[in-house]
């Protein structure tokens, strides 16, 4: 899912060195996600279909508590067990993170035609997300272009596209999974001389992007779990006072940025009078194998 998160980093200064994304570093992201998904493939409805589900009783009830008072949980995921992230072949780091929000008095079907509407993504998830697009279109499957921006003390940009494919599992559940098939680096963004850079010769701030999206109505509204994977560049000798910030703590506030700005465009787009809400909800066309 595009969003899934929203994660962009602060691009380098001009003397900060270059990276490269070797081919050893995408295989090692591609076991990666192997194995992440081999494990989510065992979590389904009734068992451990979301991240608290598998905590025990005391813990499971607190942290349900927890998300309908409002608050969003955001932890390291189970792979993910390094204070910085992993380290792989080749000079790379994944980051590993889940974070999961509750949103009262919306239904699962609004909340996947919401996040389907991709073309307004810019206008739901901005400043991070200044431009956005569908490519095409068929069925569950979604091919979308994000045009990503974070700026701290320093900016970065990006353009970004996705393979983002929707199933449901049940008439309360659903899920989602996006892999990211195009991550450029932008320089000069949205002055005359704008350019990508070549894909993988960058400053190495953002070079994978996958994530996995959970949907489960209950309890009056919709739990929303997003676990987002991704690869950067690791910290290079005498940088990290300026970058092992940005790698480091990105991951994981950009995606707590990203279900709060879902949470934010489901109430201001649906949380109205039910009278208003059923005469809506025929209204446009979601995909998740049926669900309608």
């Amino acid at each position: 899912m595009w969003l899934s998160v929203v994660l962009a980093f602060a691009v380098a200064p001009a003397w900060a060195p270059a990276a490269e994304l070797k081919p050893v570093t995408v295989q090692a992201f591609d076991r990666y996600i192997q194995k992440s998904e081999a494990r989510m493939s065992t979590l389904r409805p009734g068992d451990s279909f979301l991240w608290m589900d598998a905590l025990p009783g005391e813990g499971r009830a607190k942290a349900y508590a927890k998300l309908q008072r409002g608050e969003i949980i955001v932890e390291r995921s189970e792979e993910g067990d390094s204070s910085i992230g992993i380290t792989t072949e080749g000079g790379g780091l994944i980051h590993d993170w889940t974070a999961i929000v509750f949103v009262p008095e919306v239904s699962l079907l609004q909340t996947l035609k919401l996040l389907q509407d991709y073309n307004r993504a810019a206008e739901f998830y901005q400043p991070d997300v200044t431009r956005s697009k569908l490519l095409s279109h068929s069925g569950d499957d979604f091919q979308v272009y994000l045009r990503l921006k974070r700026k701290e003390v320093i900016t970065a940009v990006f353009d970004t596209e996705y393979d983002i494919r929707y199933s449901s599992l049940d008439a309360a559940h659903a899920q989602s999974r996006s892999y990211s098939t195009r991550i450029a680096e932008v320089q000069h963004a949205d002055e005359s001389s704008e350019s990508d850079k070549p894909v993988g010769q960058d400053d190495g701030f953002l070079w994978r992007l996958d994530s996995y999206w959970r949907f489960f109505q209950a309890d009056g509204g919709i739990y929303i779990q997003c676990e987002a994977i991704s690869l950067t560049r690791d910290i290079p000798e005498g940088l990290g006072w300026l970058v092992s910030p940005f790698i480091t703590k990105i991951p994981s506030e950009s995606l707590r940025r990203t279900l709060e700005s879902t949470r934010a465009a489901l109430i201001r787009e649906y949380k109205k009078p039910v009278s208003k809400i059923t005469s809506m909800r025929g209204e446009g066309d979601v995909h998740t194998n049926g669900i309608r």
